[in-house]
């Protein structure tokens, strides 16, 4: 047996406690761990206990490790899994760790889905798509997504796709309308939007005007022009008709367009 002759508090570490046993330092230990074991000068101390002490105390540090994670945002259960392993935590322990977090209500898998949701809505373009796939990269449940997504209503997702179709449109005013269109359809796919809702969005997305098309037409076709001037005839029209509408004009208008290029030069 071991008899605890000395316990001092460390002066970095105020919750935290070296214990002497037979005149000489054994080990450490937090606060918490020095409370339920009542460890005190002159208790007796079997190799059984000590091993459960430190065992209990590398436990404890785990905890204090969560906890500090946690205490800056909201954390599923694997992302404090994964912040356990990197910090190095015994794997044995992790599993005792989790328990004890759920049962102080630190984590919970549903609320922190439920504000997950709500926070990006609130501050993001995400789409319903997007905000699943990072979910479950989360390690959320698929029954708690289902649930959660549930908060982002189709009025609240075409709203938001509309306003993104618009934005694209604008910033793709010198490509064709099918080319626009097409470019819309893929950014919002990226975005995380359903077929329907983007088919709903184009449709209240405002549509180019004739002279919008014709100054895209004239600006792509200035660039096709740089491009196969150094060709004549028949194969100049061939190359630039086969360059413009490869880029959604129409055929009709590419004629007007070359001859409109052809005519200032």
């Amino acid at each position: 047996m071991a008899i605890i002759t000395k316990i001092s508090a460390q002066e970095k570490r105020a919750d935290r406690y070296n214990v002497f046993l037979n005149e000489k330092y054994a080990f450490s230990v937090d606060e918490a761990v020095l409370i339920r074991f009542g460890l005190k000068k002159g208790k007796e101390l079997s190799e059984g206990e000590i091993a459960e002490i430190t065992e209990k105390d590398q436990i404890r540090k785990g905890i204090n490790i969560a906890v500090q994670f946690l205490s800056i945002r909201m954390r599923s259960e694997q992302e404090v899994r994964k912040h356990l392993e990197k910090k190095e935590v015994n794997p044995a322990h992790i599993g005792e760790i989790i328990r004890y977090l759920y049962q102080l209500h630190y984590l919970d898998d549903l609320q922190f889905a439920k504000a997950y949701v709500r926070t990006q809505l609130r501050t993001t373009d995400k789409g319903p798509n997007v905000i699943e796939r990072e979910l479950k990269e989360k390690g959320i449940a698929p029954a708690f997504i289902e649930e959660v997504l549930n908060f982002f209503s189709f009025d609240q997702q075409l709203e938001k796709a509309a306003a993104l179709a618009e934005k694209y449109r604008k910033k793709n005013t010198k490509e064709s309308a099918i080319r626009q269109k097409q470019k819309i359809e893929q950014a919002l796919m990226r975005k995380g939007y359903s077929w329907n809702v983007i088919q709903e969005a184009l449709l209240q997305t405002e549509s180019a005007d004739k002279e919008e098309q014709w100054q895209a037409l004239l600006y792509q076709a200035e660039k096709a022009h740089r491009r196969y001037n150094k060709y004549t005839g028949g194969e100049y029209r061939q190359k630039m008709k086969q360059s413009l509408y490869r880029k959604g004009f129409d055929i009709s208008d590419i004629e007007k367009v070359i001859e409109h290029l052809q005519g200032e030069n």
